[in-house]
């Protein structure tokens, strides 16, 4: 497989800026064709995008005989059907996150992967980026010394300025996206936390709907155990005053703490003998680094840079932190 030869389903936002020029840019790689069920929109994104194929019915990209590759940008209810019918055809996956809505549709694509030659990678793209791999190096050479515990605090108003601005919020439709803004922003910072601390010992949490003004969960709660030893504690809170806003993430150690936004481009670290900031400008379009990682990984190149096995034990996670019991 000299190149991925990649087609979109859902060309929507996301694939705007942050992921679908890259699959034109990085080597090896190239945008065949993409999907949206408004025609006129899905011809409307080849024309700017410069792509030669489009479609506005998944069935018809999928039998595509142009491609060998998938990219899944639609909202999390249909990730895992089309990542079954892809497999089945013999396709390698690109999944956005969250992977699935809960961790039993996530078991299943894991399952099917398993069963099939093909490969998949889910959209944890963070952990490419040079700003949060630096985070990485700060806490394996042990620059803060043993690490005890880590806040993380996600507190935004009712609409987020995080969140894309689009013509129905299928983020807070829990049949849709699983969950509300939690599941659509939380993946990004529980996976980095699998990341930069490895399995999880054990996770609780809980979830409840302060103000009601959608019919998601908009405030959470949860803690996880590490099997080092670290420990997580998560505040994500969707219905506080502008004023209040944050996105921070505190790593505490035994000889100081790194802090840093997880929307952001900057980290901050403070011992005994210094303290610094440092920033970091992002690359223009951020799934850039791993879409890299990916195609490398497809073409027998590299590992996976995020399995979904992987994917599994985060939307465990986000099971145990919002599921009624």
């Amino acid at each position: 497989m000299s190149t991925i030869n990649w087609g979109i389903i859902g060309c929507g936002n996301v694939t705007e800026k942050k992921s679908g020029p890259a699959f034109k840019k990085v080597p090896g790689s190239n945008l065949v064709a993409v999907m949206r069920r408004d025609a006129e929109k899905a011809a409307d994104y080849a024309a700017r995008h410069g792509v030669g194929k489009w479609y506005s019915d998944a069935g018809e990209l999928l039998d595509d005989p142009d491609l060998n590759a998938i990219y899944i940008a639609t909202p999390p209810a249909s990730h895992l059907d089309y990542a079954l019918t892809a497999l089945k055809k013999g396709l390698n996956v690109y999944v956005e996150k969250p992977v699935t809505r809960n961790s039993a549709e996530a078991k299943a694509m894991a399952a099917a992967v398993k069963d099939s030659t093909s490969k998949l990678t889910v959209a944890h793209y963070r952990r490419a980026l040079p700003m949060f791999l630096k985070v990485k190096e700060l806490i394996d050479t042990q620059l803060i010394g043993e690490i005890r515990t880590v806040q993380i605090r996600m507190w935004q108003s009712r609409k987020p300025a995080l969140v894309a601005d689009v013509e129905t919020n299928w983020r807070v439709l829990p049949e849709l996206s699983g969950g509300g803004y939690f599941h659509d922003l939380a993946p990004h910072q529980l996976d980095l936390m699998l990341y930069y601390f490895g399995e999880p010992e054990m996770y609780h949490g809980f979830s409840l709907n302060q103000s009601n003004s959608t019919p998601a969960d908009d405030h959470v709660c949860g803690q996880i155990l590490f099997k080092n030893k670290v420990v997580v504690n998560g505040s994500w809170c969707f219905n506080v005053a502008e004023s209040e806003t944050t996105d921070t993430c505190e790593i505490i150690g035994t000889k100081g703490k790194i802090t840093f936004p997880f929307f952001g481009n900057y980290i901050s670290w403070k011992t005994d003998t210094e303290e610094e900031t440092i920033t970091f400008t992002h690359p223009e379009h951020i799934q850039q680094p791993f879409i890299t990682k990916i195609v490398a990984y497809f073409k027998g190149e590299g590992p996976n840079p995020c399995p979904i096995e992987e994917a599994v034990t985060l939307m465990d996670i986000i099971d145990a932190f919002t599921l009624k019991k």
